[in-house]
């Protein structure tokens, strides 16, 4: 009885101890994007040479959309404590709500992500319907 109370003593310890390690270490929490220079930077490191000259932000701060000179077209959607980005490719997978995009890359382990892009989601729904067709 008492071997099996230290143990629970010392699991609550152990755990407790990794939960104050992790809050120290700033592991974890709600990231989102702060700005649209936040965006930019993330999305140059995401590809090489795709320098974004528009830039849309979800008022939440979830994700953006970002498209570069040469029309190609980047989702950034956060992904646990940070930002995972695709180059979109066609508008499959894609469906407008009023303010809300919702888009599906059909990669799986990406998922769907909804971004509420307030005015600027009908004219991003409108532009990404081009993608994927030949110019």
């Amino acid at each position: 009885m008492i071997a099996t109370l230290v143990q629970i003593a010392v699991s609550l310890f152990a755990v407790l101890a990794l939960a104050a390690l992790a809050r120290r270490m700033s592991l974890g929490g709600d990231v989102r994007l702060r700005d649209k220079a936040e965006a930019c930077a993330l999305a140059e490191a995401a590809v090489c040479g795709f320098s974004p000259v528009e830039v849309t932000l979800d008022k939440a701060g979830i994700g953006a959309l970002l498209r570069d000179a040469q029309d190609r077209v980047m989702l950034l959607k956060r992904h646990g404590a940070h930002f995972a980005a695709r180059l979109l490719a066609s508008h499959e997978g894609l469906r407008l709500d009023r303010n809300f995009l919702t888009i599906s890359t059909g990669e799986r382990t990406f998922g769907t992500v909804t971004l509420d892009l307030g005015g600027e989601a009908q004219a991003w729904a409108g532009s990404l319907r081009r993608l994927g067709k030949a110019r």
